[in-house]
């Protein structure tokens, strides 16, 4: 049950069997960012078992959709939208907020058109369940990806708060 988005570029639902490889990328995604915030001097390997039992819940999840492009031997790309309910107001008549989180292709396979077919389904599947916003976090590289898709700058200022 793919998603046909580009000439060349399938797009199905990640399954059970995909974690290891979503563990693959999302490192490789981590270590592409850089700096102490993605990879702190005191982190340790740990939450790579954490992130994937998490993904095994979530695999089955209503407020989940990951989504992935094969490669020849593994993933060639991924990504993965959430979203969460909040509190109606002005700004967002449902409350739904939806959430793009680590859109990543394998160096390998860059510029085929993975993350846009990825993110075109991920759209789709926000449209279809109402949400009524997305927002995600730009790297340099996918920052202008996403402004061809749509997205604009927030206008509130984020700010992050660490126990």
């Amino acid at each position: 049950m793919g998603h046909r988005a580009g000439q060349h570029t399938e797009v199905r639902q990640g399954g059970e069997n995909d974690v290891p490889e979503l563990v693959r990328l999302r490192t490789l995604l981590f270590e592409t960012l850089g700096g102490d915030f993605f990879n702190p001097s005191s982190a340790d390997d740990d939450w790579r078992d954490t992130l994937a039992a998490v993904l095994k819940e979530q695999l089955t999840s209503d407020a989940v959709r990951i989504l992935v492009v094969d490669g020849g031997n593994g993933l060639a790309a991924c990504g993965i939208g959430t979203i969460e309910q909040r509190l109606p107001g002005p700004h967002l008549r449902n409350g739904r907020i939806g959430h793009v989180i680590g859109v990543v292709t394998d160096p390998t396979y860059r510029r085929h058109g993975h993350s846009r077919a990825i993110m075109r389904g991920l759209l789709d599947w926000f449209r279809e369940r109402e949400v009524a916003r997305v927002d995600l976090y730009a790297s340099s590289d996918g920052e202008p990806l996403y402004r061809a898709l749509g997205f604009v700058d927030h206008p509130d200022p984020s700010l992050c708060w660490r126990p």
